[in-house]
């Protein structure tokens, strides 16, 4: 049965909404997508100022007194540009105080504020990410550690505390479009994290190949390499609602983030596209969501589905609205179609029956 949950950035793209009031209305958020029994809710980092949140793990400690069974995530933690232990404690301390719900979602970023401002080169990306990932999963390994590295001072054997209660504390490996960092998901024998926030999801399926093949490869147990797919999206009562609540707000993110990376602009029609049965983007009436979310279990066989809300500030009621409609209209019938299955449909099995 897959698992259903929610990530976010904490937009403050309109004029109205403040640092504080999106995060205290992020607070809610969580607590109701708790209350209405998704499983998961990511939060990410950023160091912008259309973002409220730099430290998800702040934000995620506050709303594990305000829930009771969801898990609570970082969707992502910028490794590259972070210090791994200080991260592994921030999230043992999350997963003391949530009674062992915290993950960390590990990934290089797709902004890279971050890098300068911790005192990290740009030209060390790959590096970076690569040489961090290893400590954090030291730490996480053992409370004693002695380490050396190129990018970081050395550690001799150093006890590290506090320590999580889940043993071991959940890392998902975030990918967006890097094939090497699919190949080292799998590798390791970690669970990955997909994202698609643009074309059609069936392009993507090489890379949840890539995964499944290098964990494979390295004698992992395939039960044990998890899959995670994260759409962009948004559910109304009707699709006509949907579409005319989300796209400006939609649409306003994305070209203003394509014009730093020199996108072309969105419009309507490209926005329709990717509605489509076919696109990228989740957004739609409950029975649209329903369609597009097993249409990509079809493709990718994942363990779970994160529907990121929202790309652009939206109104408070009406992410809520969209919450519960997730948790009490979708879920549902998700859980009763994925409950027993974890096959695979090729793409090209799937557009044959389209």
């Amino acid at each position: 049965m897959m698992e259903l949950g929610i990530t976010t950035f904490g937009e403050v793209t309109d004029r109205t909404t403040t640092p504080a009031v999106r995060l205290r209305n992020l607070i809610e958020e969580i607590a109701l997508a708790d209350q209405a029994g998704l499983e998961v809710f990511g939060v990410g980092e950023h160091h912008r100022p259309d973002f409220a949140v730099s430290s998800p793990a702040v934000v995620l400690a506050a709303a594990a007194e305000r829930t009771k069974s969801i898990r609570l995530a970082s969707a992502v933690t910028v490794l590259s540009s972070d210090d791994p232990v200080r991260v592994y404690q921030d999230f043992a301390t999350l997963d003391l105080l949530s009674n062992g719900r915290a993950e960390i979602w590990a990934g290089r970023g797709s902004f890279t504020e971050s890098f300068p401002l911790f005192g990290n080169d740009l030209a060390d990306y790959d590096e970076l990410f690569a040489e961090k990932l290893a400590l954090l999963l030291k730490v996480r390994e053992s409370e004693r550690v002695s380490w050396a590295g190129g990018h970081r001072p050395a550690i001799d054997d150093r006890g590290v505390y506090p320590r999580a209660l889940q043993e071991p504390l959940p890392v998902w490996i975030a990918v967006g479009g890097t094939p090497e960092s699919a190949v080292r998901a799998g590798a390791l024998g970690l669970p990955m994290t997909l994202a698609i926030i643009g074309g059609m999801p069936e392009r993507f399926r090489p890379f949840v190949d890539l995964y499944r093949e290098a964990g494979k490869r390295a004698g992992h147990d395939p039960a044990k390499l998890r899959l995670a797919i994260n759409s962009h999206g948004y559910i109304a009562e009707t699709s006509k609602q949907a579409a005319g609540e989300y796209y400006h707000a939609y649409a306003g993110m994305m070209n203003r983030i394509g014009r730093e990376r020199g996108w072309g602009a969105m419009d309507g029609v490209q926005f329709e596209a990717l509605r489509g049965p076919r696109g990228a983007l989740v957004a739609g009436s409950p029975q649209e969501v329903i369609d597009k979310i097993l249409y990509e279990h079809e493709l990718f066989a994942n363990d779970r589905f994160l529907l990121h809300i929202s790309v652009g500030t939206l109104p408070h009621a009406n992410v809520l609205h969209a919450i519960e409609l997730f948790g009490t209209k979708i879920a549902p019938v998700i859980r009763r179609e994925t409950a027993s299955s974890r096959g695979i449909t090729t793409s090209s099995q799937k557009i044959t029956a389209s």
